[in-house]
């Protein structure tokens, strides 16, 4: 039997403060990539892993906020994920359009398509795959991009562990 982290449903306000720290950290991540050295050329295959990064991003939150209207009583929590699964978004497409010398082979969309509100169970497994896939793909990379990568790993575990245990 698991005991959740969180005993008390998470307030507002405390919501709002987790997202907002949240923002500000993928923002002061996105001003940092204009300091780093852009390096060699990155290839096709590595902007391609990062825009696939950043899809997986857009879908987690749209998921997470579609999984309000079934899920009202946990709305800060899925608020959370949702604000800073878009956060990673935006860092990731900084990085994207850093590494523009390149263009992607795959086509991205803005906004992911229309689906049905998954479940607590469907998310948290989406969650568990972006996770994954952020830290395998972070073992590759090397300076900013490795950090950010991990830093998406780790926030994608505590979404799971914490607040939608």
């Amino acid at each position: 039997m698991r005991t959740p982290f969180l005993t008390q449903p998470l307030s507002r306000r405390a919501a709002l403060r987790v997202a907002g720290r949240a923002a500000l950290g993928a923002s002061a991540l996105a001003l940092t990539t204009g300091c780093s050295d852009s390096g060699p050329a990155d290839s096709p295959a590595e902007v391609d892993a990062l825009t696939t990064q950043a899809e997986r991003a857009r879908r987690d939150a749209a998921n997470a906020t579609a999984a309000i209207a079934l899920l009202p009583d946990r709305a800060g929590a899925l608020g959370v994920v949702a604000a800073e699964r878009s956060a990673h978004a935006d860092a990731l497409g900084a990085e994207i359009a850093r590494a523009a010398t390149v263009t992607p082979s795959s086509t991205t969309s803005a906004t992911p398509p229309a689906t049905a509100p998954p479940t607590l169970d469907q998310l948290r497994a989406d969650l568990a795959d972006s996770q994954k896939e952020a830290a395998r793909l972070a073992r590759t990379q090397s300076g900013y991009r490795a950090g950010l990568l991990g830093s998406i790993s780790a926030a994608c575990a505590a979404q799971q562990a914490v607040l939608l245990a």
